[in-house]
C-alpha cells in the first residue's frame, strides 16, 4: 500500500521498541525528503526524564515534535493522569491536531502508549479508535518484539485491527539482537510469511549510535517501507 499522510505506530507490548522505530521511520521518510511531524498524544514518564518526542527529535530531527499532554508517573495515562490530577485531552482534541499536523508535514508519526488498546482518555478510547477518527488519511505501523511469545501478541494485535478494518502499513520488529538466536530467526521468519507486509527490523542498539549514523541507517532497517 502506499503510505498516508497519518501514520498510527504502535505496539504489541510496551518496551518494544516503538520510539526508536518512530525514529527510524522518521529517518527513513526524511531519507526520500519528506517533512515529518511526530505527535505524542500522552506522554507518561516525565519524572523519570522520560520524553519519547525529544529521544526522536535527537536521533531523527523531525520537522515537528510533540506531546498532546505530558505525565509525571511512568504508568498507563489514566492512572497516571488520576495521579496528576489532570483531565486527559479527548481523542477528537488529538485527531484535530494531527490533521493541522497534516497541514504542513508530508506524514504525521503518532505514537501510541504501550498496546494498542491502552486507554488514552477518560471516556475509554484507545490508540485503535484514534485510528477510526483518521481512517480517511491513517494506517497503522506495528512493532513487535523478536522474542518469544511474540507471535500471539502480534497475532493479536492484528487481529484486533482487522476487525476494525483499520489500515496497516506492516510490521517491524524492534530491539532486534545483534546476535539473534533460533527463536528470534523462526519469528522472522514466521512474520515474513503473514500477509501483513514485513517493513523490517531495527536493531536493539540503535539509539546508541551517532545519530547521523542512525539516520544514515535507517533506510536500510525499513527495508521494506513502501513508497
Amino acid at each position: 500500500m502506499k503510505l498516508p499522510p497519518i501514520i498510527l505506530v504502535t505496539g504489541t507490548d510496551t518496551g518494544v521498541g516503538k520510539t526508536v522505530t518512530t525514529a527510524a521511520l522518521t529517518a527513513a521518510l526524511h531519507g526520500r525528503g519528506r517533512t515529518v511531524a511526530v505527535y505524542k498524544p500522552c506522554q507518561s514518564g516525565h519524572v523519570l526524564g522520560d520524553s519519547d518526542c525529544a529521544e526522536v527529535q535527537r536521533l531523527a530531527d523531525p520537522f515537528t515534535a510533540e506531546a498532546g499532554v505530558v505525565l509525571n508517573e511512568p504508568m498507563a495515562p489514566v492512572p497516571a493522569a488520576a495521579l496528576d490530577e489532570v483531565t486527559l485531552p479527548p481523542l477528537a482534541a488529538h485527531a484535530k491536531r494531527i490533521r493541522e499536523l497534516t497541514v504542513r508535514h508530508d506524514h504525521v508519526l503518532v505514537e501510541g502508549a504501550g498496546g494498542l488498546l491502552v486507554e488514552l482518555d477518560h471516556d475509554g478510547g484507545t490508540l485503535a479508535d484514534l485510528g477510526t477518527h483518521l481512517a480517511d488519511k491513517a494506517a497503522f505501523a506495528v512493532v513487535a518484539r523478536p522474542a518469544l511469545g511474540t507471535l500471539n501478541h502480534t497475532a493479536l494485535t492484528l487481529e484486533a485491527l482487522d476487525t476494525r478494518s483499520l489500515p496497516v502499513v506492516g510490521m517491524v520488529l524492534g530491539s532486534w539482537p545483534s546476535t539473534p538466536g533460533a527463536v528470534e530467526l523462526s519469528n522472522r521468519v514466521t512474520m515474513r510469511s503473514w500477509p501483513v507486509p514485513y517493513l523490517g527490523a531495527v536493531p536493539a542498539d540503535a539509539s546508541a549510535l551517532d545519530p547521523a549514523d542512525f539516520r544514515a541507517q535507517a533506510c536500510v532497517w525499513l527495508e521494506g517501507l513502501p513508497a
